[in-house]
């Protein structure tokens, strides 16, 4: 089955919906120190020329088709006691799809800021930690599906990380699960989830190595027969994703941080690959 440009424009919508509400887990589990702010401004950039549809089965967009995405997000994250950190998220997006035809969609705009709270519940002799977080969503536009649901809501994670020494190499592990709630008509129930091991690669801690694999998956009340013309109707989807990241510390307060990624499967979602860069900047 073909897309048509309309079902094309949602599903690729979906997948940059992924990359630009889920915040890389730069704290994760880990606590931040009371009195630290933590900044991360990144930049994604995501293309696609093919998909899966309802049935998992995957086909090239119609008319030699093609998306492409830059985003651009500023996380920020403040401790404020040894248990409790506040966190937040601002996004922006420039979406593009074109074809063969002469078709041509552009999209600009900031999408939905998240706030959260997190707290860090507990820790095994400092070296495995386990926090939660709660966070509100809240979009900065008005009446354009192509950069969200348009609808308020609300997410609960919970996160597991340690670290220690492998092959005489220091480690570090992060798994982080999420369930998201959005409060709009038939508003969408998503699960996100993630894991991150991670290597240091020299005894100064300068260069470190990591793999990620995670998935999201979101369903609603809505029948998953949508319709089209509506990019953001269908709100039953999903996928799994790997990346690779490799990191570089300037300093104890600048960090980088390069990322290439790439979909192996999913449904009703775009197929596509990814690369990204970040700072980790601590001022004070």
């Amino acid at each position: 089955m073909k897309f048509t440009k309309s079902r094309l424009r949602f599903l690729v919508t979906a997948t940059i919906l992924f990359f630009t509400m889920q915040p890389d887990s730069y704290g994760g589990a880990f606590p931040v120190r009371p009195g630290s702010l933590v900044l991360s401004p990144s930049v994604n950039y995501f293309f696609a020329n093919k998909g899966w549809d309802s049935l998992r089965k995957r086909n090239p967009f119609a008319a030699g088709g093609r998306f492409q995405s830059v985003s651009y997000s500023l996380y920020t994250e403040y401790g404020i006691s040894k248990r409790f950190a506040v966190v937040g998220t601002l996004p922006f997006v420039m979406n593009n799809y074109r074809d063969n035809s002469g078709y041509n969609s552009q999209t600009n705009g900031l999408t939905d800021l998240e706030v959260g709270l997190k707290c860090y519940v507990a820790n095994i002799n400092y070296i495995y930690y386990f926090s939660v977080q709660g966070t509100f969503i809240m979009p900065l536009y008005t009446n354009n599906v192509n950069l969200g649901y348009g609808e308020k809501g609300a997410e609960l994670k919970a996160s597991f990380g340690g670290s220690g020494h492998v092959l005489g190499k220091n480690y570090y592990f992060t798994i982080e699960n999420g369930l998201r709630q959005y409060f709009g008509t038939a508003g969408p129930l998503q699960d996100r989830y993630t894991a991150t091991f991670g290597l240091t690669l020299d005894k100064k801690f300068k260069h470190q190595l990591s793999f990620s694999a995670g998935g999201f998956y979101s369903t609603s009340s809505l029948s998953s027969t949508y319709d089209p013309a509506h990019i953001a109707s269908n709100k039953n989807f999903a996928f799994n994703q790997v990346s690779l990241s490799y990191g570089y510390a300037f300093s104890k307060r600048l960090s980088l941080f390069l990322s290439a990624g790439t979909f192996i499967n999913g449904r009703n979602t775009g197929d596509g690959s990814s690369a990204s860069a970040s700072l980790i900047i601590r001022p004070f």
